[in-house]
């Protein structure tokens, strides 16, 4: 059973109408996290994902008086939540790119998901879940979903609702709800690698981080002949949010040299984990600056000792991912 709903019910929560904006606060930020994580694993943004919680929170101080206690705090939030997602949704445009990206698709740190991490050490499926419907692939594929739809996949697959729970959300029937659903798990099996179950985990293997270290060492090194070693026959190539998607390992180093990059020099990279993969901050020499500058984040994905996809996403990316502003010049470059 999901989180959401396994937990007794919170204290403090009974008479939410009479607690004042501090004591509200303070019930609602235990949840905000977890809050964060559903609201981009509906949006596909870090950013909008942020927004959308505020918007919970707003909502949820407006309409406290109306919470009844038949559910707990926790979900009467998500309920929240959801709907402010589906707001969202219906004013966004672009809709995605039918050649499989997302041009809004924003990274998610590691950092921050382990804030979670203590909620399911005592449960391992929920922790394996929990991974994978975190993977940039999994977030891409769900993005290519109608709203609703994905609203009912990612209540009842990710955070375990009933359906007629789902249902009483989403103003539909139970049937409609499973119908949705079944709709659902068909599109995102038509948009997720055909491996994925065997990748989950990978990047935890000694190898794969073999894998990675070596091609951050070629990449510093613009070493495009090494780099092509590494990349699977069939590897993806996308860059939001910026349209286009490149499938192939010729197509993609292609694409990588016209763009200028084995001229590129003075580069540095900085491991990190994000969507629970393996990634590299790539910072450039800006001699008047003395320093290094963010260039760009590579995000990788691992199968079968080979990368098969590769996300590249700008600088902006940067600050919430914790990664510094610059590096000073250590004798490295």
């Amino acid at each position: 059973m999901s989180a959401v709903l396994s937990r007794e019910k919170e204290p403090g929560v009974s008479e939410l109408g009479a607690t004042d904006e501090a004591g509200f606060t303070a019930l609602a930020e235990r949840h905000r996290r977890e809050l964060h994580v559903h609201c981009y694993r509906m949006l596909g943004s870090f950013q909008d994902a942020e927004d959308a919680v505020q918007d919970t929170f707003l909502r949820a101080w407006r309409r406290r008086e109306t919470f009844e206690g038949r559910s707990t705090f926790r979900a009467w939030l998500y309920r929240i939540a959801t709907n402010a997602c589906l707001d969202m949704l219906a004013k966004r445009r672009p809709e995605p790119a039918t050649g499989g990206e997302v041009l809004w698709l924003q990274p998610y740190p590691d950092r921050l998901l382990d804030e979670l991490t203590a909620d399911d050490a005592d449960e391992p499926e929920a922790a394996a879940l929990a991974r994978e419907t975190i993977e940039l692939a999994y977030v891409v594929a769900v993005q290519h979903l109608a709203p609703r739809p994905r609203a009912a996949l990612i209540l009842r697959d990710v955070v375990g609702w009933p359906a007629k729970d789902v249902a009483d959300l989403l103003g539909d029937s139970v049937n409609s709800v499973n119908s949705a659903l079944q709709r659902a798990r068909a599109g995102m099996r038509e948009h997720l690698p055909a491996e994925r179950q065997e990748w989950t985990g990978g990047d935890d293997d000694a190898d794969n981080r073999e894998l990675v270290r070596r091609f951050t060492e070629a990449s510093v090194a613009t070493d495009i002949d090494t780099i092509a070693t590494m990349l699977r026959d069939d590897v993806r190539f996308a860059m939001p949010p910026v349209q286009g998607l490149t499938i192939g390992r010729d197509a993609v180093l292609a694409d990588w040299i016209e763009g200028g990059y084995p001229e590129m020099t003075g580069l540095r990279g900085v491991p990190i984990s994000v969507n629970r993969q393996p990634a590299v901050g790539y910072y450039v020499w800006h001699e008047q600056e003395s320093a290094y500058l963010p260039l760009a984040l590579d995000v990788l994905r691992v199968s079968d000792r080979s990368i098969t996809e590769v996300t590249i996403f700008g600088p902006e990316q940067f600050p919430h991912l914790g990664l510094p502003a610059r590096l000073p010049e250590d004798g490295a470059r």
